[in-house]
Order: structure tokens, then C-alpha cells, then sequence
């Protein structure tokens, strides 16, 4: 064989060698991409927000996925922490769920699944199963059964609204017997 034919089987090949290595993103995206996928994920997040210098909310969580799409939503499917904390910095109040959803778009969170709300200050607990927040007006609320309990008494029923770090709450049909000293 002659020295230019084996150069041009040569080019030939290294020529056929690249063009078979080129990747096209739509066909890897077909395969290895659902759309049920987040289109971001965040493990063992500490998100704090501020104002002047001081905490105001703190949020924890081991797993924060991301979706763009229908609505902009994380989701926290391995649990869920927000702290609340005073004008001066001081920790007023923490929120626990096993689950959480955060609709930026509407300026709105909810929360499932073992959801536990305590005030440090006031010493008093909410338990329910599900609870919402809205940006807007910075009220938590549900319709669902739940219980608040303090140092002197154990409160329950049917809905609730209350400020965003448990200050203050409102039943909306309570229930049992209460003694009143």
C-alpha cells in the first residue's frame, strides 16, 4: 500500500473517530431526563433571611428540590425547619414538618406531616397536620384538628389562624371543656 492512500484511510478514520464521539444534548436529555425531575437540588440547606443586620427567618432543611415548572415551587420531601426570631435577634419561635412546599410565585408555604409549631417565649406548642402561610399578610392557618398546648392548659379544634411566629392565634371552631381559674 503507498504512503498517501495509508495518510488518507488514516485522516479517514480519525475523521470518523471524532464525528462519532459528538454527543447531541436533546437525545441525552430524552433519555436521562423525566419530567417529573427537579430542575434543582439543594442538600442540607440553611437559608436565613435578614433585615438590618438581624435574622428574622431561618429555614433548614436536609433536601430543597426545585421546579420551574407548571409553578415555581420547592419542594422539602425530607423535612422541613423555620426558625423565627425577635427584632433584637433573639429566637422566638420554631416550625417543624415532615414535608413542605414553598409556591413562590403566590407567596405561600405548606406544611404536612407531623407539624409541630413552638413558641419559646410563651412555652406553647401547636400540633396539626397540615398548616399554610401566606407572604401577604404573615398568617399561618389551617381547617384541620388542631391542639395548643401551654404550660397550664391543652387547647383544641377545628381550624386555627395565627401570626407567623405563634405570638398570638385564633380558633376558628373550638372544641372540649376548658376550666377557667
Amino acid at each position: 500500500m503507498n504512503f498517501s492512500l495509508q495518510r488518507v484511510i488514516f485522516f479517514f478514520l480519525i475523521a470518523l473517530g471524532i464525528q462519532s464521539c459528538v454527543n447531541d444534548i436533546q437525545k441525552i436529555k430524552k433519555i436521562t431526563f423525566k419530567s417529573t425531575d427537579p430542575d434543582e437540588k439543594t442538600a442540607d440547606l440553611v437559608l436565613t433571611y435578614t433585615d438590618s443586620g438581624q435574622a428574622k427567618i431561618r429555614l433548614i432543611a436536609p433536601l430543597a428540590e426545585s421546579f420551574a415548572k407548571p409553578n415555581k415551587i420547592i419542594k422539602f420531601r425530607e423535612g422541613i425547619k423555620l426558625e423565627f426570631y425577635t427584632k433584637k435577634g433573639a429566637l422566638l419561635s420554631t416550625l417543624t414538618a415532615k414535608y413542605g412546599e414553598i409556591d413562590e410565585l403566590n407567596g405561600s408555604m405548606f406544611v404536612k406531616d407531623s407539624v409541630r409549631m413552638y413558641n419559646t417565649v410563651k412555652k406553647q406548642e401547636l400540633q396539626t397536620e397540615e398548616l399554610f402561610w401566606t407572604r401577604k399578610d404573615s398568617v399561618i392557618f389551617t381547617n384541620k384538628l388542631v391542639i395548643v398546648k401551654t404550660p397550664k392548659v391543652m387547647l383544641y379544634g377545628d381550624g386555627i389562624r395565627a401570626k407567623q411566629d405563634f405570638s398570638s392565634y385564633k380558633f376558628i371552631k373550638p372544641k372540649g371543656k376548658f376550666d377557667l381559674d
